[in-house]
């Protein structure tokens, strides 16, 4: 049996923006999540990846796009650097368990910490028990040392309701 081609992970490029969007597409339709356009998630991506507080990794082998990260930096009074926040990460369904996602966190942590970035967030779906178990392998916790309470994440519209 040939051994399974290895993915190699990079900061994605304007050109990647179509790229991005399909696999954006395709994450959202596998998991029922209502999304736009392939079209508008691509020019989304288009208007996003210039900006230095957007860091998006693309996951590929000779035959095309495995996975993606997306992570984005925000200001915040309690550090010196940005709070990273891990987006999306998504590995198709066929390259799952080959270590791509290791791959892209891995990288998306290290040029989060080379971009000053003390702290990672990423908020995953309290179902989702496969998603927390990889990343609680990689060190994340949703209860803070010293507390018995775990963190949660409120969602809600920016206007009044």
């Amino acid at each position: 049996m040939a051994e399974e081609e290895v993915s190699d992970v990079r900061p994605a490029k304007d050109a990647d923006a179509s790229t991005l969007a399909r696999l954006l597409y395709d994450f959202n339709t596998e998991f029922g999540t209502d999304t736009d356009s392939v079209d508008v998630l691509a020019n989304r991506f288009g208007r996003i990846l210039s900006d230095d507080a957007v860091l998006a990794l693309l996951a590929s082998d000779r035959k095309g796009a495995t996975g993606f990260a997306l992570v984005t930096m925000r200001p915040t009074i309690w550090f010196d650097g940005p709070v990273a926040t891990l987006d999306e990460l998504y590995v198709v369904p066929s390259r799952r368990d080959c270590g791509i996602g290791t791959a892209l966190l891995t990288e998306a942590r290290d040029l989060a910490h080379g971009r000053g970035c003390p702290e990672m967030h990423i908020n995953v779906d309290e179902v989702d028990l496969d998603t927390r178990r990889f990343y609680e392998r990689h060190g994340f916790v949703n209860v803070e040392a010293g507390v018995d309470y775990r963190m949660l994440c409120y969602v809600g519209p920016t206007q009044p309701v």
